[in-house]
């Protein structure tokens, strides 16, 4: 930490030592940037609020909803900001006073158009317009009458061309509205009966919805369904057949003692194995296999010349074997049909190619024809609605809440905020110079230095004596570098009392 501090006091020594050349830089920097600042021009802005209410209490019944606020308001900025409107306001403001002609009219409209503002506040019917001015070839004063003529223009506008003109545009817009929709109308009409004729001869051939292509492919995609259920059928059915013809239809009687023989006990086992969809090379229906066959050859087991019983078994496969037997009949009489319908479409289509052709053709022409009928409809009434609510109570309001004033005082550039700016940069500047400088140069200020810069010991090292006469030159510098340091100072305050004075003036 200690080593630390000598280098900070090391540096700033350095800097010290070339004070004369930082205030030098420090006032170049400062005047520069003065004179700058000075030739930025003011920007005198003029605000007004006003009050634009485009809606009524009966906003909710007629479908006129919020959206609509924000509907007037980009009508509002694009009224305001059209080229028509922004050369009126040229041309009947001070500003026509610096109009030669029309290129210098043109190049007016693109300086408004950026210095106007249009915004909306958190209740949508307060709206601010603010226009700006900072001609440079104007004075403070010209320029400040200027914005507050350009606001002050543009509310007049707003009102004479927007108020005023609602009841002529809703009737005009009505008016083309109603010979749209009845020119739809009939094409429409004419449209949708040759759907229907269409439909009548070829699209009842097949079941469901939409074109004859997608009906087909509906066809087809069910037809592949079925298939693969019947192959899945006709598999579970073969499976049951297996097991039906495996397993006794009666097992043989009981013994004396009123219990199965053991080949009937044997066979009961394995048709109930098979029963449970166990395949002849379960181990468990071999075994059982191999017993019933064990039990054969010995004559049947003890007691097997008793009577017979149904088989339980063989009764349940028989069941499922039917069940099973229905399902792909079912299903391929369902094929049968839907292949032969398809078969009786494709022959058409070969008949006639441009069947499919034609009902797309016939649905395109109809859904755009019945959606641009749907939108004129809704457009009508929307627009029709709207009107009859603005004719009949009155909702437009329009009301300057806060009128456009001529401004005192520029709102830009901010230039005592720049003057100060200016200072602390220039000051910078020349500390960083004279920093610079300090490390440019081969300078040892102290023993340790010198020792780390040549890796030899240093003997000793000689202070330096200042004579009387030498001290008295130094005060009397000092006294010349505070002077120059505080007539910079003096000079960036003075500069800022001269603007404030500027701005009461003005």
């Amino acid at each position: 930490m200690a080593g630390l501090y000598d280098e900070l006091l090391l540096l700033l020594h350095g800097v010290w030592s070339r004070r004369w050349v930082a205030l030098g830089v420090a006032w170049g920097v400062c005047m520069l940037g003065w004179l700058g600042v000075a030739l930025i021009p003011n920007s005198y802005q003029s605000k007004a609020r006003v009050y634009v209410n485009t809606q009524s209490l009966l906003e909710d019944k007629v479908g006129i909803t919020q959206v609509q606020s924000q509907q007037d308001l980009d009508r509002v900025r694009s009224t305001l900001a059209s080229t028509e409107n922004l050369e009126k306001v040229v041309r009947n403001t001070d500003l026509s006073q610096t109009v030669s002609g029309p290129r210098d009219i043109a190049a007016k409209i693109t300086t408004l158009r950026e210095n106007i503002t249009v915004m909306a506040q958190a209740d949508p019917s307060m709206i601010d317009i603010t226009a700006a001015s900072a001609d440079s070839s104007l004075s403070d004063g010209a320029n400040a009458r200027i914005s507050q003529q350009i606001v002050q223009k543009l509310i007049d506008i707003f009102q004479e061309e927007n108020l005023s003109g609602d009841r002529n545009e809703t009737k005009q817009s009505l008016a083309f509205l109603d010979q749209q929709i009845a020119a739809r109308g009939k094409q429409l009409e004419a449209a949708d009966q040759r759907r229907v004729e269409f439909a009548q001869r070829y699209v009842g051939l097949l079941p469901g919805a939409g074109s004859i292509s997608q009906r087909m492919d509906a066809a087809r995609q069910e037809i592949n369904t079925i298939d693969s259920q019947l192959v899945q059928a006709q598999s579970a059915l073969s499976a049951m057949n297996g097991q039906l013809a495996g397993t006794p239809q009666s097992l043989p009687g009981v013994g004396p003692a009123g219990g199965p023989s053991a080949l009937s006990q044997a066979q009961s086992n394995l048709a109930g194995m098979r029963a449970r969809g166990w395949t002849a090379n379960h181990p468990d229906v071999i075994a059982a296999q191999r017993e019933v066959d064990a039990l054969r050859k010995a004559g049947g087991g003890a007691n097997a010349g008793g009577g017979s019983t149904p088989n339980p078994a063989y009764l349940s496969i028989r069941s499922m074997q039917a069940e099973r037997a229905a399902t792909v009949q079912a299903l391929g009489t369902r094929k049968a049909q839907l292949q032969a319908d398809l078969n009786t479409m494709m022959a058409k289509q070969v008949n006639e190619p441009g069947v499919a052709s034609e009902q797309e053709k016939l649905d395109r022409d109809y859904e755009v024809l019945k959606t641009q009928y749907d939108k004129l409809l809704a457009d009508r009434e929307e627009i029709r609605l709207r009107g009859e609510v603005k004719t009949e109570t009155g909702s437009v309001q329009f009301r300057v809440i806060n009128p456009p004033s001529v401004p005192t005082a520029p709102a830009a550039p901010n230039r005592p905020l720049l003057l100060l700016g200016v200072l602390i940069l220039g000051i910078g500047a020349g500390v960083g110079v004279a920093f610079a400088m300090g490390q440019l140069k081969g300078t040892f200020p102290t023993a340790a230095r010198l020792e780390r810069a040549i890796g030899l010991p240093v003997a000793g090292s000689i202070s330096q004596t200042i004579s009387a006469a030498q001290v008295a030159i130094d005060k009397q510098r000092m006294k010349w570098f505070a002077g120059a340091s505080g007539g910079l100072a003096a000079v960036c305050l003075l500069l800022i009392v001269v603007e404030f004075v500027q701005r009461g003036m003005a």
